[in-house]
């Protein structure tokens, strides 16, 4: 029988410990670290769009993207430190893989390898790290987060963070790379 949320709480809540980031290359900080303390379970939030209702990102037009297809969209965030953060989103309202219908998880998984290959083809990108977590919002999307080559104490689910730690990355190289990744997306990358 697996746990329930409130006997994780009972079993964890005064056990909380501190992994060894300090000694991992890919942390970012230095000093002393605490766990915040574990709250008790409660309800769930209530995400952006939920049930299919006033769903911002089914709401927005084309022109929010910086590319699209009859199926897809690509969205860019605003600059950060890392040489580029987008989104790729279904234009139907769907919350999750589990949700999808076969064909539209085949076309996804083709997709996500088309959009891995046109944020490679920025140039000098060590990794892309591909995440989706849908904690804000039940339009599912999917993040794209280049990690610069040769920057390998970015690596790890830890590159997020750094693209809040370093500066942005200037408007003009911005645009130019996301304007490579269209080209991209356009020739079928």
């Amino acid at each position: 029988m697996p746990e329930t949320p409130q006997e994780l709480h009972a079993r964890a809540a005064a056990h909380l410990q501190v992994p060894p980031v300090d000694e991992w290359d890919s942390w970012p900080f230095t000093g002393e670290i605490a766990p915040k303390v574990l709250r008790a379970p409660g309800e769930e939030i209530v995400r952006d769009g939920e049930g299919g209702v006033d769903c911002t990102a089914c709401g927005k037009p084309d022109d929010d993207y910086f590319w699209t297809d009859e199926t897809w969209r690509l969205l860019a965030m605003p600059p950060g430190g890392l040489p580029i953060v987008i989104v790729l989103e279904p234009r139907v309202h769907v919350d999750n893989p589990a949700t999808m219908d076969d064909d539209l998880l085949r076309e996804m998984g083709v997709m996500l390898g088309r959009v891995e290959r046109a944020v490679l083809s920025v140039g000098n990108i060590g990794r892309v790290h591909i995440g989706r977590w849908g904690e804000g919002a039940e339009h599912l999307h999917w993040w794209f987060i280049a990690r610069p080559a040769g920057f390998t104490q970015m690596a790890t689910s830890f590159a997020e963070i750094w693209n809040d730690v370093l500066p942005p990355t200037p408007q003009e190289v911005w645009d130019d790379n996301l304007a490579r990744i269209a080209a991209a997306m356009d020739a079928g990358a």
